[in-house]
């Protein structure tokens, strides 16, 4: 009677200790492998048009990997600096009204450029906090991404004098597609945790959530304190 419960407890832990290393070395061995594989590629890509006398792999006896990911870097690197001048900035305009005579190649350039520069803006051009506003409907709570004060046009157009805010409603479980909505800032609640935990709770589905300590806190709309706890 007794040998049943234990061997199923034991099973449980052995269970458990299993996803509990799954969880730990899963990611590790996935961003190792494609790590690796980046490397691997851009070597791939670079060193065919390396001189042979620039190329470690022509006259050592194993191959470098990563000497043409260094390289890469290193070629970018200077040709941001040289576009940093007059005379670089000068000769990418030049190029860039040859492109603008392509029609297919301009759409091409223009689409791609536009996502580097906003993958790759400046931090403050990112999200800074995270907050809560009342969506689909009245009662039901999304988290968003506050983004800055509603500015031009459509600042001047939105009927009201309501101070309002341009937010961003991300979907689960890819927070990079989603809505832009622009809400009085009084609907918005504004939250303690970072952009980065509120983004991790919106991929997991609200699985994975921040610590909070329990402590007292203002309700949405004022309708009076409530004791937090986690």
């Amino acid at each position: 009677m007794t040998d049943k419960p234990k061997k199923q407890s034991a099973s449980l832990r052995l269970r458990r200790y299993f996803l509990t290393g799954l969880i730990i070395c899963a990611p590790l061995a996935i961003t190792a492998y494609l790590t690796w594989s980046f490397i691997l590629w851009v070597d791939g890509w670079v060193k065919p048009y390396m001189p042979a006398m620039y190329n470690p792999d022509t006259y050592l006896p194993f191959p470098v990997p990563g000497f043409g990911l260094l390289t890469a870097l290193f070629l970018i690197t200077m040709i941001g600096f040289l576009t940093a001048n007059l005379v670089g900035r000068s000769i990418l305009a030049f190029g860039e009204s040859l492109l603008d005579r392509m029609p297919l190649v301009r759409t091409v350039y223009k689409g791609l450029k536009q996502i580097f520069e906003t993958v790759l803006a400046e931090q403050s051009n990112t999200f800074k906090q995270a907050g809560l506003i009342e969506y689909p409907r009245k009662g039901l709570w999304s988290i968003v991404f506050i983004a800055t004060a509603t500015k031009g046009e459509v600042n001047h157009r939105l009927p009201g004098d309501d101070d309002t805010i341009s937010v961003f409603l991300p979907t689960t479980p890819n927070p990079t597609s989603g809505f832009l909505l622009f809400v009085p800032r009084s609907d918005v609640v504004y939250l303690d945790m970072s952009v980065e935990e509120a983004a991790k709770m919106v991929i997991s589905a609200g699985l994975v959530s921040p610590e909070f300590p329990p402590r007292q806190i203002e309700s949405p709309k004022g309708r009076g304190r409530l004791t937090v706890e986690t």
